[in-house]
């Protein structure tokens, strides 16, 4: 549960996606096909991209509202992830109950090494959603952050923060098309190395962001794990943030904690340098530990390791 007390002077970020309800097992290695193997822990936890970059928000100093879909009501799923919120003190009033529907479950198995594999089951009913209106889901926000696979029903409130100058962070962990709406209705595209090379079609992550480059006038980056996060600077030339080489024991959220840091850090002024090594050095944290986005360090925890760990010179190409 955050520690942080609860201002209207904190930052308001507005995350757009799925909920879902994680069930997290750590095992010494992922069974083959036809095979058990014993779990050492596990762990029932919320997650989704933008209900963990909405944890990472709360916990690092700012304030964070979820928008939409769900389940049933009275799913028991449903129910589950609500109270989750509530404990972190995440605003949960823009989450829409789909009659019927089942709010969507993963099964996530992590190794010894950190590295987690996910099977996720997303109704497909739930691309169905309206989100409420513009006004009252951006009422006092700072900035917005969506997951890109939810452009069908994200899409007309991100367009609409743009045209009232607020920042959008897009979480892009699927291939995009040429286009989609998001490309350009975002200020900000944060890819993971796999979505970016699957978006531009070739298997190099500088040349992949050069390629989008022409397609979007968007900041543009992408994310590496342990290699760090490549991203274009305004004038197009290639930057380099290095990553904190920690011992993994879990990514479960590490880049949703990643994408939240990042857009926090916007909302606060912070140049775009420092935010991403202020996210690099939450997600790093965060891999610490076991537990998903829950794992998500403080913000005193982030800023006293970034004090002993000084940035280095900038690297570009």
């Amino acid at each position: 549960m955050s520690d942080t007390p609860i201002s209207s002077n904190r930052p308001r970020v507005l995350c757009i996606g799925m909920p879902v309800r994680d069930l997290a097992f750590r095992v010494e290695g992922v069974p083959p096909p036809g095979d058990k193997v014993p779990a050492s822990a596990f762990k029932e936890i919320a997650g989704g991209n933008a209900l963990n970059a909405a944890i990472g928000i709360t916990r690092l100093g700012g304030r964070a509202a979820l928008a939409g879909p769900m389940g049933d009501a009275a799913e028991t799923s449903a129910q589950f992830i609500l109270d989750k919120l509530g404990e972190e003190g995440i605003d949960s009033r823009h989450l829409l109950h789909m009659p019927g529907l089942v709010t969507p479950i993963s099964a996530v198995m992590i190794d010894p090494g950190g590295e987690r594999t996910i099977v996720t089951f997303r109704d497909p009913a739930l691309w169905q959603a309206r989100l409420p209106g513009p006004d009252a889901l951006l009422e006092g926000c700072g900035a917005v952050l969506v997951e890109g696979r939810c452009a069908s029903f994200a899409l007309a409130p991100c367009a609409e923060a743009r045209r009232r100058a607020i920042p959008v962070v897009v979480d892009v962990d699927a291939a995009m098309s040429p286009r989609e709406g998001l490309l350009t209705a975002a200020s900000h595209l944060v890819f993971s190395s796999e979505a970016v090379r699957r978006t531009a079609g070739i298997d190099d992550d500088a040349g992949a962001l050069r390629k989008i480059a022409q397609l979007t006038p968007s900041f543009l980056a992408a994310t590496r794990g342990p290699r760090g996060t490549l991203w274009l600077d305004p004038a197009g030339a290639l930057q380099e943030t290095a990553a904190f080489p920690v011992q993994a024991v879990d990514t479960l959220g590490a880049g949703d904690i990643f994408h939240g840091a990042f857009t926090l850090a916007l909302t606060e002024g912070q140049p775009v340098p420092a935010a991403l090594r202020f996210a690099s050095a939450a997600a790093a944290l965060k891999c610490t530990r076991f537990g998903g986005a829950f794992a998500c360090p403080q913000r005193a925890e982030v800023e006293a390791f970034l004090a002993g760990n000084p940035a280095p010179s900038a690297q570009s190409s």
